[in-house]
């Protein structure tokens, strides 16, 4: 497998790319056929606010 350059990719092959790629795009396509309701913003940020909170703490 070739070497990719590390200034244009994270990855060190472009198996490791196409790998990644393949897994990120079937997250994308579960994602967009759940039928779930979705959280509200202003309740993901409080949850967030919260987490942050929570490790600034210790």
């Amino acid at each position: 497998m070739p070497e990719l350059d590390p200034i244009v990719s994270e990855f060190a092959t472009t198996e490791e790319a196409e790998a990644y790629d393949t897994w990120f795009r079937a997250k994308v396509e579960k994602a967009l056929a759940c039928h779930k309701p979705g959280i509200p913003h202003d309740e993901v940020m409080a949850m967030l606010r919260k987490i942050i909170e929570g490790r600034k703490n210790g």
